[in-house]
């Protein structure tokens, strides 16, 4: 919800979708979510092919379907079961075979999918948003301009300092503080970076967007200390955003 409500306020629309598992929770954002588009999952690739960008993972638990349940699963989204996939749960075989079938598509991917994912699937229009136990769980100990440079990705090292690399630069973003580190926030960034990508480039859009967040927790911060949380940093940005610009 954090990453859509986010999104909602930058992009003419946004649309959700979710796994099976998860329909009594898509039932329950139709009463909730009135700033976009709830897609059944017959209908995501018709959406996912006319998307600007897609953010994958917010949300996204990892399952144990194996077998024919999982092979079901794919078959439901007029997929293929492709043997290396199998063993990864239900999220891991929708996030690998969208990645895979999908490669040419401005991607974020945050949350439960960088749990899950082939890193090998990784190319210069996916953006990944790790904290740092995800980032090791990905990369183990390598430092993140090697990792963006040899997987030709955009890096989001969120930490207190973040870092943000791609294959040929990175910088370094000192904004936020510790109300940040509340779930939800995290969210909250991986929306607004995939709000911006639409229409810009992704080292841009990420690093903007890590700035932006930040601000945003910042100027929160000096009103409220660190008692914020997500959906005060989604009302914040907004008007950030406009000093910002302005």
């Amino acid at each position: 919800m954090w990453s859509l409500e986010v999104a909602s306020r930058i992009v003419d629309m946004v649309f959700y979708s979710s796994a099976p598992v998860n329909e009594a929770i898509v039932k329950k954002q139709k009463e909730r979510f009135h700033d976009g588009i709830i897609v059944p999952k017959d209908k995501l690739a018709e959406y996912l092919t006319e998307a600007d960008c897609i953010l994958i993972g917010p949300g996204m638990v990892r399952s144990r379907i194996r077998g024919i349940k999982a092979v079901k699963f794919l078959k439901d989204l007029g997929a293929f079961a492709p043997r290396e996939l199998m063993g990864k749960g239900e999220t891991g075989l929708l996030v690998n075979y969208l990645l895979k079938k999908y490669p040419d598509k401005k991607w974020v991917i945050d949350g439960g999918a960088l749990q899950v994912m082939d890193k090998n699937l990784l190319n210069s229009q996916m953006i990944v948003t790790p904290h740092h136990q995800e980032y090791k769980l990905l990369f183990g100990d390598e430092p993140a301009d090697k990792m963006a440079k040899k997987y030709h990705c955009t890096i989001v090292l969120k930490g207190k300092e973040d870092v943000i690399c791609d294959a040929s630069q990175c910088v370094i973003n000192q904004t936020g503080n510790e109300g940040m580190t509340k779930g939800g926030t995290g969210d909250v960034l991986a929306g607004l970076i995939a709000a911006l990508y639409c229409k810009n480039e992704a080292f841009l859009a990420a690093s903007c967007g890590t700035y932006l967040n930040g601000l945003a927790g910042d100027k929160l911060y000096e009103r409220v200390g660190r008692y914020f949380n997500a959906s005060d940093l989604v009302r914040g940005l907004p008007k950030v955003m406009k000093e910002v610009l302005e």
